[in-house]
């Protein structure tokens, strides 16, 4: 049954998810799932990696890993600094007494299927490998640029909140002022360029699933609409809103 690199990941990540289910009902805190979300690809890639050596894909092994670690390190940093996040607790007291199975199922195990969804590419490589190709050249390339956007728009972020004299001020400099979510727009390209990647080995039906439900739930579900309605009552957001591309990086009007 765990010969197959995809029943392989639905074992691990449901083992995944109970232990950090665990973990969030001791802390009575649902953050630390964020932290662990880039980690769980990591783990996914390299258990695929060892136990299926016919398994290709160093390079994508290691993008992976230096996205998954990156984005770890930055969330696990903002939650020692901040504390649980905004949302959660506003979950946490939403859901009252049915916390424990709301956080299991709306939390745990909801992420659960997408990080399988999202990680099917990752499961791909792991049969005929064809020649590196031009294709899978730009795929890094479209990659690592993701990342380091991301990167580059948290650290932005991170520094711009650091500064006490712009609490409850809307930061529009840097990437952020030729989009409203430059950090959302370099993780979409991270996976596209991952899908892009694995394109070779075959049947892109199932693997473009993953760049496809990725952007959608950041720009319809999960990502921009709960961070644009955090903000729907402030003035200078919504002034910055009129003015500034939600996603894809523009000039400002």
């Amino acid at each position: 049954m765990l010969n197959s690199p995809y029943m392989m990941s639905i074992a691990l990540i449901f083992i995944m998810m109970n232990m950090m289910f665990v973990i969030g009902m001791l802390r009575r805190d649902n953050s630390m799932i964020d932290v662990f979300w880039g980690l769980g690809f990591v783990i996914i890639t390299w258990t695929l990696h060892f136990l299926f050596p016919e398994k290709r894909g160093f390079f994508l092994d290691f993008l992976v890993t230096f996205w998954g670690l990156r984005l770890a390190l930055y969330l696990g940093i903002r939650l020692r600094e901040k504390g649980e996040d905004w949302r959660y607790a506003e979950w946490k007291r939403q859901w009252g007494r049915s916390f424990f199975i709301r956080s299991y199922l709306q939390v745990y195990m909801l992420q659960g299927f997408f990080m399988f969804i999202i990680a099917l590419p990752l499961m791909r490589i792991n049969s005929s490998v064809p020649s590196f190709s031009n294709l899978q050249i730009l795929a890094i390339c479209i990659t690592f640029f993701g990342i380091i956007y991301e990167t580059v728009a948290d650290c932005q972020m991170r520094k711009f909140k650091s500064k006490p004299w712009n609490k409850g001020k809307v930061i529009q400099k840097g990437l952020w002022k030729y989009s409203r979510h430059p950090n959302y727009f370099g993780e979409i390209c991270v996976w596209w360029g991952i899908f892009f990647y694995v394109y070779p080995y075959g049947n892109p039906i199932i693997d473009i699933i993953s760049p496809m439900v990725l952007t959608v739930l950041i720009l319809k579900v999960s990502g921009v609409p709960m961070l644009e309605k955090k903000y729907a009552d402030n003035p200078d957001y919504q002034a910055y809103k009129q003015k500034t591309n939600a996603l894809i990086p523009m000039k400002p009007k």
